[in-house]
């Protein structure tokens, strides 16, 4: 996979499923990128939750937020990375822990580990780096079925 260009029908395809997105590495300060993505998932209509160990009890925007993907019920269709690259990874590894394997694994902007892309891909999960997932799915026009 060349994951310095992606065609719209990738992306739409992995934006196009069924599920729920956990943003890992969700902020509740509204002034982080993270928190800003995460709401407009959820307006946008994606049921989305959060993954983050400080706010894990807590809701953001009316959605749960997780200690981590493994606390997250039920299977993730798209995991989506908001931590820096060598942190992504390590998340890359969780997500393929998990008893289900999500659909897609997308790093946000500036986020790249292509050592991790090729373990994700080579258990059958499609990777995105280094794009932004709210600019896409508007961009795309994407509406998560109902």
């Amino acid at each position: 996979m060349d994951h310095d260009d992606y065609t719209d029908d990738y992306l739409h395809d992995v934006l196009t499923g069924q599920g729920v997105v956990a943003v890992v590495g969700l902020s509740n300060n509204p002034s982080r990128p993270s928190n800003g993505v995460f709401l407009a998932m959820l307006r946008m209509g994606f049921r989305a939750v959060g993954v983050n160990p400080g706010l894990a009890g807590k809701e953001i925007g009316g959605a749960p937020v997780y200690a981590n993907l493994a606390d997250v019920p039920g299977p993730i269709a798209i995991v989506d990375v908001f931590r820096n690259s060598e942190a992504a990874a390590e998340t890359v590894d969780e997500a393929l822990d998990l008893p289900t394997l999500p659909r897609a694994i997308w790093l946000q902007l500036g986020v790249r580990s292509d050592e991790a892309a090729r373990r994700a891909e080579a258990r059958g999960v499609k990777v995105v780096m280094d794009l932004c997932i709210k600019v896409e799915a508007m961009r795309l026009r994407v509406s998560p079925p109902a």
